[in-house]
């Protein structure tokens, strides 16, 4: 039986849903989907720099581990821009210290150290939790 999964550290949620290829209708293309610890495995080595063990760290998982989310999120990419599909990034299994959420009426990130029932830019109470 292998032993329970380590839940990865994400920092902070990316501040866009996804990406679509110009000019096509998003109703005709098919997502690829590029969970938020591949984002966050994208984002620590390739926009900040890190090396994988320092990267690994930051997320609290082990190098290979690493090295595995990093590889699926660089394949899951390089098909969306071959293949000309949407990435959406989203699911996983992580956690944060902070409360995400998306505002539906502003389209708006709101990131708390704790749960809230508005926006905080323009007050609405319609959020969808994003962890």
């Amino acid at each position: 039986m292998p032993r329970p999964k380590r839940k990865r550290f994400i920092e902070s949620p990316p501040k866009v849903d996804g990406f679509k290829p110009l000019g096509v209708p998003l109703r005709d293309i098919e997502p690829i989907i590029l969970l938020y610890e591949e984002y966050e495995a994208m984002r620590l080595t390739d926009y900040e720099g890190l090396h994988q063990e320092e990267a690994a760290s930051k997320m609290n998982v082990s190098r290979p581990t690493f090295t595995r989310i990093y590889e699926q999120a660089r394949q899951s990419v390089a098909k969306a821009f071959v293949e000309g599909k949407v990435i959406m990034i989203e699911g996983g299994d992580f956690h944060s210290n902070d409360y995400w959420y998306k505002c539906i009426e502003c389209q708006k990130l709101n990131i708390s150290k704790h749960a809230l029932d508005n926006c905080i830019y323009c007050q609405a109470g319609n959020l969808r939790t994003l962890n």
